[in-house]
């Protein structure tokens, strides 16, 4: 199992409201991903790999104001169906490696503190593995 899997199967653990855990390379190359057991996706694989891809590129463009707006933490979407969240995995010169991306029910009101409390902290733990995964 390689760390990005590991990595995915930790975040769903954290918490039931979470659905769906994936890491992206910075091309929005999905590098693997978890569900939650027993959950029907609402995406094909095929349009997840899509939604990658675009997030990945809206992460470039985040980061592209990081000098002016400040270190993004996460950036999220409120669907009627689910919660989504993407969180990048950038080195310390704002240079882009990975996107987790993550989805939440509907129904996860405290989705902001999961992320703040349970999720970032597990990235900043995983941070270096990441930076070493990705210079390989």
């Amino acid at each position: 199992m390689s760390i990005f899997e590991e990595f995915c199967r930790s975040v769903i653990a954290l918490d039931p409201k979470i659905r769906f855990a994936g890491i992206a390379d910075g091309d929005g190359k999905v590098e693997a991903s978890a569900d939650r057991e027993g959950l029907k996706p609402l995406l094909t694989s095929e349009e997840r790999a899509q939604y990658a891809i675009t997030a990945a590129t809206r992460q470039y463009t985040r980061l592209r104001w990081e000098y002016r707006l400040g270190r993004i933490s996460y950036a999220s979407s409120h669907y009627t169906k689910l919660i989504r969240a993407t969180i990048p995995i950038a080195d310390e010169n704002s240079r882009l490696a990975h996107v987790l991306l993550l989805s939440f029910d509907p129904d996860a009101d405290d989705y902001h503190q999961i992320i703040t409390k349970k999720i970032i902290p597990l990235v900043a733990k995983s941070m270096g593995s990441f930076l070493k995964a990705t210079e390989r």
